[in-house]
């Protein structure tokens, strides 16, 4: 009976534990990825009965379902604000962003139960883990990158709508964005993370990364990063037996000309995570590598980051904290960067030699590398980015109601706002919008504006009841004034947000304003004669009629004073407002 009992509880004990292996460790070439129902099927079955994990939903996706968020607590805390009295350090992960590079999907399935194991949750840290952040693209599952060694099925880049999801996030276009939006600004962490695979050369590492680039970075968050932090990642996963190079993005050919440290602007997941000064990776597994060892490196990846950061928690929220008081007090921002090519650092590099070879196909030079030429060698690495475009902030920025997305989003990502009481008359700096390049075809959607021209102009403007004023003193001082002021890189401008100021409204018929204009210029000599200087700097305007009068329509009083005027203002000295 006895040996009965036992063999009985071996195989309760061997059923739990089949039960709980993952999908990807159920396939015994490690060459799968779990579908959109294993995933949630296993979330829900693992956290029974457990009381330190809870799964929780946030807002609804393109393709109807929420965003599952995965919770681990070691003092079963699942309030965001209780867990910051308790001093707790946040960590988000998110995976599956593009459901072609689900390593994150499966090593956080093995990761999240090993952590319930036990009991081994780190003491000092708060966890929370988007199960699948791309449903839509995880539902559409079948091969299409090419190029990828395996898994043998997987979901697709796209949305339900198309986009690109790591493009979208200061645009918010997808419902996906603003549930992910929901969940940053509710829990606040203090470090960010976002699980992808690379595409691009061949080399011997299994793990690369893009950690926020230094320069872009707050520099109190950035001397921790490039002094402690990702210095010890480094040694620790190479300690784990996945030694790590940064992202490798070469500037001309191959990697061992050199390799270019990437840029996150807003629209990608970690450029909008240090908006709200967020400590924020990228890991970038390599394509070409079996899919299993990238499960596993993405796995200790996130172990190391978890067990570094809840030794470092309270000098983390130290940091931030510290970092958000300096932006609150910050006046100039910048709005974007450039390479710096004539400075760089370098490191070791592990690759294949690379050559050419004619093509099968066309018969032409066509790069490969070889496999049986690995080698170690010091390259150069460009780390270095210069401020193109800058901004001092005003005392508050105006934004009219009728902007009803901005003032969306704003409320979405804490931005702190008033509203005016009364229609109120205010003197403003205000631009106008002068020449800008917009692409003929769209890019996500929409034909981004960049190299933005303006005009700044002190001007009385009307304002009206309920206009929201948004003051510059919040720790999220970034994020308004790097959408705000419409040449920045990722600018509400730039996204087409306000493109409706570009078109006017009024005008005249030529043959009757001819008669009127003809009169104006008698009756106003100092129009005339800018009309006359203008001619002479401009043979062009000088030769047509029809500019010429569009220049005195444009310099009298009939213009249509918001044609082409941005009509966010900018209150540039302290004043009282009746405000609620």
């Amino acid at each position: 009976m006895k040996k009965l009992y036992a063999l009985l509880i071996l195989c309760i004990a061997i059923s739990i534990a089949q039960a709980q292996q993952t999908p990807f460790e159920v396939h015994a070439d490690k060459n799968y990825t779990a579908t959109y129902a294993e995933i949630i099927n296993y979330y829900q079955k693992l956290v029974k009965g457990k009381n330190e994990v809870k799964l929780f939903n946030y807002g609804t996706t393109d393709v109807g379902k929420p965003l599952m968020l995965i919770v681990l607590s070691h003092d079963k805390v699942f309030d965001p604000a209780q867990a910051r009295k308790l001093n707790k350090t946040v960590i988000l992960v998110n995976n599956g962003i593009h459901p072609g590079e689900p390593e994150g999907i499966d090593a956080s399935m093995m990761l999240v139960r090993d952590l319930l194991k036990n009991h081994n949750m780190p003491k000092n840290l708060v966890i929370c883990i988007v199960a699948v952040y791309n449903i839509d693209g995880c539902l559409n599952r079948g091969v299409s990158r090419v190029s990828q060694n395996g898994p043998v099925a997987y979901g697709f880049r796209g949305n339900y709508r198309n986009l690109d999801l790591n493009r979208d996030f200061i645009k918010a276009d997808s419902r996906n964005a603003l549930a992910f939006m929901q969940i940053l600004n509710t829990w606040q962490p203090q470090v960010f993370l976002d699980n992808h695979t690379s595409d691009g050369a061949d080399y011997q590492y299994v793990m690369t990364l893009i950690e926020t680039q230094k320069d872009k970075q707050n520099p109190i968050l950035a001397k921790y990063t490039t002094n402690t932090l990702t210095p010890e990642l480094y040694r620790r996963m190479k300690i784990s037996g996945y030694e790590m190079t940064p992202y490798v993005e070469e500037i001309k050919g191959t990697p061992d000309s050199g390799i270019v440290a990437f840029i996150e602007t807003p629209r990608f997941s970690t450029g909008f995570a240090v908006q709200h000064n967020i400590i924020s990776y990228i890991t970038e597994t390599h394509m070409l590598k079996a899919y299993a060892p990238r499960v596993y490196s993405t796995y200790a990846f996130m172990q190391n980051l978890f067990n570094i950061c809840n030794r470092d928690a309270a000098l983390i929220r130290s940091l931030k904290q510290q970092a958000d008081e300096q932006v609150k007090q910050q006046k100039t921002f910048a709005l974007n960067w450039r390479l710096d090519q004539t400075t760089y650092d370098t490191i070791t590099f592990k690759g294949f030699e690379a050559g050419h070879k004619p093509s099968d196909i066309s018969g032409l030079p066509r790069l490969y590398y070889d496999r049986t030429k690995p080698f170690t060698k010091t390259i150069k690495y460009f780390n270095n980015y210069k401020v193109t475009a800058t901004a001092d902030k005003p005392v508050a920025y105006i934004i009219p109601q009728a902007w009803g997305k901005i003032i969306d989003l704003f409320h979405l990502n804490n931005v702190a706002m008033k509203r005016l009481v009364h229609d109120t008359t205010l003197n403003l700096q205000m631009y106008y919008l002068g020449d800008m390049r917009t692409p003929t075809r769209p890019y996500e959607g929409h034909y981004l504006h960049s190299n933005v021209q303006l005009k700044p102009t002190n001007m009385p403007v009307k304002f009206f009841s309920g206009d929201y004023v948004v003051y510059t003193n919040q720790a999220i001082n970034r994020y308004i004034v790097e959408t705000l002021e419409p040449q920045g890189v990722d600018s509400f401008f730039a996204w087409n947000f306000f493109d409706s100021v570009l078109g006017g409204k009024e005008h005249y018929s030529d043959y009757v304003f001819e008669d009127f204009a003809a009169n104006m210029l008698k009756q106003d000599p100092a129009l005339k004669q800018k009309l006359e200087d203008a001619k002479a700097k401009d043979p062009a305007l000088a030769k047509s009629a029809g500019q010429q009068l569009e220049f005195i329509y444009n310099n009298s009083q009939y213009a249509e004073k918001t044609y082409m005027r941005y009509p966010v203002g900018r209150l540039m000295t302290e004043e009282k407002l009746d405000l609620k």
